[in-house]
């Protein structure tokens, strides 16, 4: 994982933390309101998981297709990877030109 992905899961797990700790904390305060946005939150806090365990599956999956495809066409990647930073080459210069 880069810097920001593991910033961004770090940040994550911290809110995922203080949300079960303010849940913990309200575990014997009485009310309709709070016991509603206990289960809010903890559906919320599931919602979420299943989510961030799509993701990660997802971004696996196309890591893994990218990779067989670079290794089954190696020389069309680095066409294509020459091609595209001919073109952000291209269009940097023409910006800082002007």
């Amino acid at each position: 994982m880069d810097k920001n992905t593991q910033a961004v899961s770090d940040d994550l797990g911290q809110l995922a933390d203080d949300a079960r700790a303010l849940m913990e904390a309200t575990a014997d305060v009485a009310g309709d309101k709070v016991a509603e946005a206990r289960k809010r939150l903890a559906a919320a806090l599931e919602g979420g998981k299943e989510m961030c365990g799509r993701v990660r599956e997802k971004a696996e999956y196309g890591a893994k297709v990218a990779d067989a495809a670079v290794h089954e066409h190696p020389y069309a990647a680095i066409g294509v990877a020459f091609g595209i930073g001919a073109v952000i080459g291209f269009l940097a210069t023409r910006r800082n030109g002007n």
